[in-house]
């Protein structure tokens, strides 16, 4: 009895061909694969106390920190990595984070999930002005 037919060229090359795509997409969802997704460890500079408004938030990606103002003058700051898979956030509008690896969306004002797959909240950041300076982190 003949055993089974052997593949064809065709179908090992589509194969091959479809372990990249399949490795990137894993790459996509693996923590250990991003560019340093934690928030600061210690104390950062964000620059100028006037750079957040009254009612308006910042997003600083390189720090890994949005940073929000109350109408009354308030600051708070919150970490800007994604609590579902690590991922840092790029984006910001108004008031709203979005986590670009799976569509989670925080309240920048309050570190709350507007939007799951996320279901914990962004941890809250010790913040100052010192000098004229926005500082937050650890130690702030």
């Amino acid at each position: 009895m003949p055993g089974p037919a052997a593949p064809s060229r065709r179908t090992v090359l589509r194969g091959a061909a479809a372990v990249p795509v399949a490795g990137a997409v894993v790459a996509a969802c693996s923590p250990g694969e991003r560019s340093d997704p934690t928030p600061p460890a210690a104390p950062v500079d964000l620059g100028g106390e006037k750079d957040v408004g009254p009612g308006e938030s910042r997003l600083y990606r390189d720090e890994r920190v949005v940073v929000s103002r109350s109408a009354e003058g308030s600051l708070r700051a919150y970490s800007a990595v994604c609590t579902h898979g690590g991922c840092p956030m790029t984006k910001l509008e108004g008031a709203e984070l979005t986590c670009f690896c799976h569509g989670s969306r925080f309240d920048a004002t309050t570190g709350e999930v507007l939007r799951k797959p996320a279901t914990v909240a962004l941890p809250e950041l010790p913040v100052r002005v010192e000098r004229g300076r926005i500082v937050a982190g650890p130690e702030a």
